[in-house]
């Protein structure tokens, strides 16, 4: 047969092109030398390797280290993406039937997670900054008016920092959460790299996290689908943990993935820390050069929003007047060679990490230059990026596993959604299962698919088709 997926990316890897974006190792093999080992080290649970599962040896010690450079209570290896992380840890804090207070602007992988434990959600929402047409943070005392009013809720989840590197005042939600007795949970997928450098946001397992999880292939050297679940705190069942942790791993897990969660740490905790503090000074004076060229404008955050307690200024977030984000992606990647993590309306997001060199970020500066000076203005209608509020009709997995039917998604108004509508990245739903679709969040998702938006969730080739409960 012919092999369309590899030549694919045997191209991508003769294009060369400069990587603002996942994974964090930036497809290099400079900084760390583990490419050579791979096809030696692809291997199982022989005799003498440990068992991921059950480590009683070499990876039961890997995990400890990593533990310690952490600040955990313990640390597990994971090789099902923060995905798989984020099912391990709701249901470890939760049994089926529970009440979690979410942060509504959170990954997918948590409403999945509400199917899979059969939990019911009650929703927080974030800020939503006009100015600067951004979701920033949460205030607290919202989490402290919810957990007061429904004594029923038993966890609560939140994203820190969220896509575009805004933080909350983490310490003070922790605070509040353990005042009611509940447990927090901190998605903290883009922030493993804050443990290492003091000029970052406080890591939320220091900011009082009761258990925390890392995307270490986001901002770590590591390989795709690698992740790390964190104790922070004794209101962790580890047992439970352990067994949830069996439940929802593969029972071949790579060691490809293991060894790279334990080379990505070890390096941070020695070379890394040294090529972090590089990296930020770097990004500092990225993010002055890109505010003098005209036109362009970089969201460091912004002092009249209190709930912007801390920005990750790894995560550059820029516009340029008259351009859309989602068309600055674009011309980068087919004019420059540079491709850029995501984008929306509004905005373009620069991901960096360590293993990014002052090369990228000097053909990145030319081109955004270039890009500005030469890109027709083109007049952006003002549109606000809001979160839609919907009313929740039956718990996501009821409507998850009830009986179905496929509508085109003008004919959906007013019906009860059995599926998420996701735009793709971030990965954070408009709707999920249960929730009535409106003819607000109707024209939404039709605004983002004319924007040039990817929305996950409507029917495969059908973009304009749905599924809601019969």
């Amino acid at each position: 047969m012919k092999t369309p997926v590899f030549d694919a990316l045997k191209n991508l890897m003769e294009e060369n092109s400069v990587s603002f974006h996942m994974p964090g190792h930036k497809n290099r093999n400079t900084l760390i030398e583990w490419g050579k080992y791979i096809p030696y080290i692809d291997t199982t649970e022989t005799e003498g390797m440990d068992y991921l599962l059950e480590p009683r040896g070499i990876i039961q010690e890997s995990q400890e280290l990593a533990a310690k450079v952490f600040g955990s209570k313990a640390t597990y290896y994971a090789v099902n993406g923060s995905t798989g992380s984020v099912y391990i840890a709701m249901a470890t804090i939760t049994k089926p039937g529970d009440k979690v207070l979410i942060q509504r602007n959170c990954h997918k992988s948590v409403y999945n997670g509400l199917i899979l434990n059969r939990l019911n959600p009650v929703y927080v929402y974030p800020n939503y900054n006009e100015k600067y047409n951004v979701l920033t943070g949460l205030y607290p005392e919202d989490i402290d008016k919810a957990l007061s009013e429904d004594k029923e809720i038993k966890a609560v989840v939140i994203t820190y920092p969220n896509y575009y590197g805004v933080c909350s005042d983490l310490k003070r939600i922790a605070e509040i959460v353990h005042k009611h007795n509940r447990i927090l949970m901190v998605d903290e997928a883009h922030g493993p790299h804050m443990t290492f450098s003091d000029k970052l946001p406080m890591p939320a397992l220091q900011a009082g996290a009761d258990i925390v999880i890392h995307s270490t292939h986001k901002t770590l050297p590591s390989f795709t689908q690698t992740s790390m679940i964190h104790v922070g705190s004794d209101r962790i069942d580890l047992n439970k943990l352990r067994d949830r942790y069996q439940l929802y791993t593969t029972t071949s897990p790579s060691y490809l993935f293991t060894a790279s969660n334990e080379i990505a740490t070890a390096y941070m905790d020695g070379e890394g820390r040294k090529r972090l503090t590089w990296s930020l000074a770097k990004i500092d004076e990225v993010i002055k050069r890109l505010n003098a060229i005209d036109r362009v404008n970089v969201f460091t955050g912004d002092p009249e929003d209190p709930t912007i307690y801390d920005k990750d200024n790894t995560k550059i977030l820029i516009s340029i007047d008259g351009i859309k984000g989602t068309k600055i992606k674009s011309i980068l990647r087919t004019k420059y060679n540079i491709r850029l993590e995501m984008s929306d309306y509004y905005h373009a997001l620069i991901l960096t990490s360590v293993m990014n060199e002052d090369l990228d970020y000097e053909k990145l500066l030319s081109a955004i230059e270039d890009l500005a000076k030469t890109s027709p203005y083109e007049e952006i209608n003002k549109v606000s990026i809001k979160m839609p509020n919907p009313k929740i009709v039956i718990k996501p997995a009821d409507a998850y596993y009830g009986k179905k039917v496929q509508l085109e998604l003008k004919n959906a108004i007013g019906k009860v959604s059995a599926t998420p509508i996701i735009p793709y990245p971030p990965g954070i739903p408009l709707i999920v299962p249960g929730e009535e679709i409106t003819k607000e969040i109707y024209e939404h998702i039709m605004f983002l698919l004319e924007n040039g938006m990817e929305i996950v969730g409507l029917m495969g080739y059908n973009k304009d088709h749905t599924v809601v409960i019969e």
